[in-house]
């Protein structure tokens, strides 16, 4: 113990002495020089290619700094045009145009879950072979990649321009989407109940129905109710090129300039949007937490309790 004390003080007096830092022993190399510090050329190299993409794109959108300069200008008088006040006597046909865009999302959603659950169980690595789960893991890979708008682009000239088109491109995308959560949730279950069921010499379907489902079913439920929120908000964008619903009303009154009614839409979608927000979220929480609960509520409720604490 002497004997370290007695370097350890040597080794700091030394240091001092040079007019330097202490070093701890064995790290310094012959003649006193201190170890050079390693060069990062990857991460270099990466950083310089994500500032150049950054600039590129900064001069490539050709930003119009005069209109920029204006916004906030232009922002407070179409503010104003569309809520002081808003268009309140086209409330009810928003509503109506609203009950469509919900409408063509559940109707999506419930499509979407009906034809990707199957074959989400299908694309499942360990449940089945490799040659049937990664062709389906392809095909949900392809309908991610495709927008629900050009989906619904792409099926026009045989459907044509009404609510039933947006609800069948709502459905093709979700498939893309709830087969990938599907097919990660079963995946990352316990294995217990799946080799048990093995063991007792259970059937495919048997293995999915009791091993694989009971853990995954809260996580999947909670993916369903998510994706219909999605939808509604995706059923409002395709309104937009002619599908119906309020996207379709929010067009049409933008072309024609009329903004008290703009103003009204925009008031009604974002509160309908949110009551199904709070509502799915509810439900979720009772899914997962077991209890019935708005999220608005636990988060007061988390706050009070920070607060306190």
């Amino acid at each position: 113990m002497t004997a370290l004390t007695g370097t350890t003080a040597s080794h700091v007096a030394g240091a001092a002495a040079g007019g330097g830092s202490p070093e701890r022993p064995g790290r310094e190399r012959p003649g006193g020089e201190r170890p050079k510090r390693p060069l990062r050329v990857g991460r270099a190299i990466v950083w310089a290619v994500v500032t150049a993409v950054v600039v590129a794109a900064f001069w490539g959108v050709d930003i119009s700094w005069d209109a920029l300069l204006q916004l906030p200008q232009k922002l407070t008088h179409y503010l104003g045009l569309m809520f002081l006040p808003p268009a309140w006597d086209k409330l009810p046909d928003a509503l109506s145009a609203t009950m469509l865009s919900v409408a063509m999302a559940w109707f999506g959603t419930v499509l979407g879950i009906i034809v990707s659950f199957p074959l989400s169980l299908l694309a499942t690595r360990g449940l089945t072979p490799a040659v049937l789960h990664w062709p389906l893991r392809a095909v949900f890979a392809v309908l991610r990649a495709v927008p629900e708008v050009v989906i619904a682009v792409l099926m026009l000239s045989v459907t044509g321009l009404t609510a039933y088109t947006g609800a069948l491109a709502i459905a093709i995308g979700s498939i893309g989407t709830l087969g990938k959560w599907g097919y990660e949730s079963f995946e990352s279950v316990d294995r217990g109940p799946i080799e048990a069921a093995t063991a007792a010499g259970a059937s495919r379907v048997r293995i999915m129905r009791w091993g694989v489902w009971p853990s995954a079913k809260p996580d999947v439920l909670a993916f369903w109710l998510y994706r219909f929120e999605i939808n509604v908000r995706a059923s409002a964008i395709l309104g937009l090129i002619g599908a119906g619903g309020i996207g379709k009303m929010l067009v049409d009154n933008i072309q024609f300039r009329v903004w008290d009614v703009v103003g009204m839409l925009m008031l009604v979608v974002v509160v309908v949007t949110m009551v199904i927000d709070q509502l799915s979220g509810m439900v979720r929480h009772r899914i997962i937490a077991g209890r019935w609960e708005l999220p608005v509520v636990s988060a007061l409720r988390r706050r009070a309790s920070r607060v306190t604490s």
